[in-house]
């Protein structure tokens, strides 16, 4: 079987409020306002399909927020997101590889994340066969030709895949495919998942 991890709060625990908090802090915009004017609008999708840079995509969004930040301050926060490792999801990873299993890690991302988490949470490497990132791939879920792209090149049909995400629309767009979806609404399910069919 072929196992699809999404990253952001399946495997690492993120959390945008500590975004807005850095931004808010450096900007002196009022954390309120910022949390209210974020969008993940136009330039957020381009970037994560590696369409714009890190600079034309922190300026675009400095723009719609109206925050007056040089780009580090910009980095700061964004990178801020990280709160933690998710380690019995790593441990749930490495026991399906040890069983003969093919795990993947398939992520909207962007090149500014991946100057982070890699180095910062090592065990994500060490616990997927491959890692797919929306930035390299020039596309991004919820859209169907990602995973289509996905099973292409690992090799297995949509009836052998499981995955796994937050987000509601990239569960349903998994689906459309065929692909056995479950929507991660906490620390619980996929450990859950995992008692019921291991």
């Amino acid at each position: 079987m072929l196992y699809i991890f999404d990253l952001g709060n399946v495997i690492v625990d993120i959390d945008f409020n500590r975004v807005m908090g850095v931004w808010s802090d450096y900007s002196r915009v009022p954390l309120a306002n910022l949390q209210k004017s974020f969008v993940m609008g136009d330039a957020f999708k381009r970037h994560e399909r590696g369409q714009i840079t890190d600079e034309e995509f922190a300026a675009a969004v400095c723009d719609e927020m109206g925050m007056a930040l040089s780009f580090d301050q910009f980095s700061a926060g964004w990178q801020a997101i990280f709160v933690g490792l998710r380690p019995e999801v790593i441990a749930v990873m490495n026991k399906l590889r040890e069983q003969g299993h093919r795990v993947v890690v398939l992520s909207n991302t962007n090149r500014l994340h991946t100057y982070f988490w890699p180095g910062e949470y090592p065990q994500i490497a060490e616990a997927a066969d491959k890692i797919y990132l929306s930035q390299e791939m020039g596309m991004r879920k919820p859209d169907v030709e990602i995973y289509q792209k996905l099973l292409e090149t690992e090799g297995f049909s949509a009836n052998e895949a499981v995955f796994f995400d937050d987000n509601a629309d990239n569960v349903k767009g998994a689906q459309q495919l065929g692909i056995t979806s479950i929507l991660v609404t906490g620390k619980d399910t996929v450990p859950g998942y995992f008692a019921k069919n291991l």
